[in-house]
C-alpha cells in the first residue's frame, strides 16, 4: 500500500539536516567567502590617500620622491585641506619644505592658490596604489568615486530583481553557477581595466551575480533543509561571510596594489568549475515545477546518502493537488507577491525589514568608522564584532522566529536614539551605544534571510527574496544620502535610523510564526489554510499539512 507524505515529511523522514545537507552547506558556503571580499573591496581599492597639488612653478617645485614630501600638511587636526586641491604653487624643495605650511606662506611673496594644474601626489603609506590615484578621483573629480560606489550598488539592485525571477524559472542551481561565472570573468576584467568607466561597468555587472549567487546559494540550502535545522541556511552562510569580511583586511594588507588585490579576489572563482558535477539541484523547486521523477532520484540519492533510503512505496503530495492538476496550474509570477491579502500584507512588511535593515547597517558602519585606527585593523574589527551578532540568533531563531527579529529590531533602534541624548565630549558612550545598534541590526540582518524563505511560498520564494533583496539593496544605496540630513541637524541621521528601526520592530508583530513550521509551496497555503492556535494544546499547526489530500494519480513518484 502506498503511503502519501508532503515533501517536508520526506525531509524528516531521511534527515532534515544529514551527510548530504552537511555537504551541500559546504558548496553554497565556500562562494560567501568571495562575495565579502566583492562587496567589501571597494573600500581598499577606492581609497583616497592623502594628497598634494603639484605645481608648475620651479620655485615651488615637489620633491622628486613622494617619500620625501611632508604629507602631514594636509593630515591631522591642523592640516589644510585647501591644499589638496589648490596650493601656493606647491611646496618649495628648498630648506622651507621643512617648516610649517603657515611659515612657509609667510615667508613666500608669490602665495597665489587656484585650480590644480599639475596634478595630484598622493602618499604611498598605506595605499601604493589605488583607483583614486591612479585616475585622480579627487578634487572636482570626487564625485566620479561616489558615483562609482552607487553604480556598484544599483547592480546588486538589479541582480536581485533579475535573477531572483530567472532562479524562479531555471532554478536555482543554474543560476548560481552562471552566477559564479560572470563573477569571475568581469571581476578579473575589472583588474585590467583601462579606465574608471570600463572599470565601473565591470564592478557593475559582479555587482549584479552577488545578488544571483547570495540569494539562490541561501534558498537552495534552506529548501534543502528540514524544518528543526533550516535556520542554519542562514546563520552559517552569515558566518562564512563574516570570515570572507575578516580575511580580506589581511589580504588588502599584504596586497597595497588595487589592481594586484581584484585579481587575487576574483580569480580564485574559477575553481568553482566543479560545481557542475557536484552543486545539486532543488528537489522542492523541482516538484513545484511538474519534474516529478528528477526529484524523486535526487530524494533517493539524499536518502542513500543520510543512510536513511527510502521506500519504494512511497508517495509526495501536494496540498494544492485538490484544486488543480499540476500541469493545469497558473504560473506564478512576481505580482503573485501582493495579488492576495495575506501575500500582500506579509510582502509588503517583509520588504521593508530588509530595507531597514540594510539601511541602518550600512548607516551605523559608516557612522562609527572613525576609530583613528587605520584601515586595516578598522576592518578586522567590523567582521569581529558581527561574529556575536550571528552567534546569538542560533539560540533565538529555535524558539521564535517573530519575537527575535523584533527584539534584535528593538534593541537597534533604542540604541541609535539613545546616542542623541549624549553629549559630544563622552564619545566612549556614544560609540558604544552604535556599537550595540550595529550588535542588533546584524542579527536582525541574519534572521530576516531565514524568516522570509518560511514567509514565502516555494513557487515564489526566489521571487519575493530577489524583491527583498532589491529593496535591501535601495536602503544601502539611501545610507550615506542620509548623511546630508546632518546639514540641519547632527542627530538627524540617527534619529532617523532609530525610527526606522522601531517602526520594523512593530510590523514584525503582524508576521506569521514560522517557527518549527513546514514551508508553504503554494500561494493557496498561505491564503487558503491560515494558522490555527489549538487552545488546548497552545501548538499552532497548519491545516494544510494535518493530512495529505486524497491521493492524485498525476503525482504519483
Amino acid at each position: 500500500m502506498e503511503r502519501s507524505m508532503n515533501f517536508d515529511d520526506i525531509l524528516s523522514h531521511i534527515g532534515g539536516f544529514g551527510k548530504f545537507q552537511k555537504i551541500l552547506y559546504v558548496w553554497i558556503c565556500l562562494p560567501q567567502i568571495l562575495l565579502a571580499f566583492h562587496m567589501l573591496i571597494s573600500v581598499f581599492t577606492g581609497a583616497v590617500p592623502p594628497h598634494l597639488c603639484r605645481s608648475n612653478n620651479t620655485t615651488w617645485a615637489l620633491p622628486a620622491s613622494s617619500d620625501a614630501f611632508n604629507f602631514s600638511l594636509v593630515t591631522g587636526p591642523d592640516g589644510d585641506p585647501g591644499l589638496s586641491c589648490s596650493a601656493p604653487g606647491g611646496v618649495p624643495s628648498s630648506p622651507l619644505a621643512q617648516l610649517n605650511h603657515s611659515t612657509a606662506l609667510a615667508l613666500s611673496d608669490d602665495h597665489v592658490t587656484g585650480v590644480c594644474q599639475g596634478g595630484w601626489e598622493f602618499s604611498k603609506e598605506t595605499f601604493h596604489s589605488t583607483v583614486a590615484t591612479e585616475w585622480d578621483l579627487v578634487c572636482d573629480n570626487a564625485n566620479l568615486n561616489n558615483i562609482g560606489s552607487s553604480i556598484y550598488m544599483f547592480g546588486l539592485l538589479v541582480g536581485a530583481v533579475l535573477f531572483g525571477s530567472l532562479a524562479d524559472k531555471f532554478g536555482r542551481r543554474n543560476i548560481i553557477l552562471v552566477g559564479l561565472t560572470i563573477q569571475s570573468t568581469f571581476g578579473v576584467g575589472a583588474a585590467f581595466a583601462p579606465n574608471f568607466y570600463i572599470y565601473v561597468f565591470l564592478r557593475f555587472v559582479v555587482g549584479t551575480t552577488i545578488s544571483a549567487v547570495i540569494m539562490n546559494a541561501f534558498v537552495l540550502g534552506t529548501e534543502w533543509t528540514g524544518s528543526k535545522h533550516r535556520m542554519l541556511a542562514g546563520i552559517i552562510t552569515d558566518y562564512f561571510f563574516g570570515f570572507g569580511y575578516i580575511t580580506l583586511a589581511g589580504l588588502a594588507y599584504l596586497i597595497r596594489d588595487w589592481r594586484k588585490l581584484q585579481l587575487a579576489i576574483s580569480a580564485p572563482g574559477f575553481l568553482f568549475i566543479f560545481y557542475i558535477w557536484v552543486l545539486p539541484k532543488s528537489a522542492r523547486w523541482l516538484l513545484a515545477n511538474q519534474r516529478n521523477e528528477e526529484a524523486m532520484d535526487l530524494i533517493r540519492k539524499a536518502a542513500l546518502m543520510n543512510g536513511k533510503p527510502l521506500q519504494e512505496d512511497i508517495e509526495i503530495c501536494q496540498g494544492y493537488n485538490d484544486m488543480v492538476k499540476m500541469e493545469e496550474r497558473k504560473k506564478d509570477t512576481v505580482i503573485d507577491l501582493v495579488r492576495t491579502p495575506k501575500m500582500r500584507r506579509n510582502s509588503c512588511i517583509m520588504f521593508y525589514l530588509w530595507f531597514v535593515n540594510v539601511l541602518v547597517y550600512y548607516g551605523l558602519s559608516l557612522n562609527i568608522s572613525d576609530f583613528g585606527m587605520n584601515i586595516y585593523l578598522t576592518q578586522l574589527i567590523f567582521g569581529l564584532v558581527e561574529m556575536p551578532a550571528r552567534t546569538i540568533t542560533l539560540f533565538t531563531l529555535n524558539r521564535s522566529r517573530r519575537i527575535s527579529q523584533l527584539a534584535f529590531l528593538a534593541v537597534g533602534g533604542l540604541a541609535c536614539l539613545l546616542t542623541i541624548f549624549i553629549p559630544d565630549d563622552l564619545s566612549i558612550i556614544r560609540t558604544v551605544l552604535a556599537m550595540v545598534g550595529k550588535f542588533g541590526i546584524t542579527a536582525s540582518l541574519s534572521i530576516v534571510y531565514v524568516y522570509s524563505a518560511e514567509v514565502f511560498p516555494t513557487v515564489i520564494r526566489q521571487s519575493g527574496i530577489g524583491m527583498g533583496s532589491m529593496c535591501a539593496r535601495a536602503g544601502g544605496v539611501l545610507a550615506p544620502i542620509i548623511y546630508l540630513l546632518r546639514g540641519v541637524s547632527k542627530n538627524a541621521p540617527m534619529v532617523l535610523f532609530g525610527l526606522c528601526t522601531l517602526l520594523g520592530a512593530a510590523l514584525t508583530l503582524l508576521l506569521p510564526e514560522t517557527a518549527h513550521q513546514p514551508l508553504a509551496d503554494t500561494i493557496e497555503d498561505v491564503e487558503g489554510s491560515s494558522m490555527s492556535e489549538d487552545s488546548e494544546e497552545g501548538n499552532m499547526k497548519p491545516a494544510l499539512y494535518e493530512e495529505c489530500p486524497t491521493r492524485n494519480p498525476d503525482i504519483i513518484i
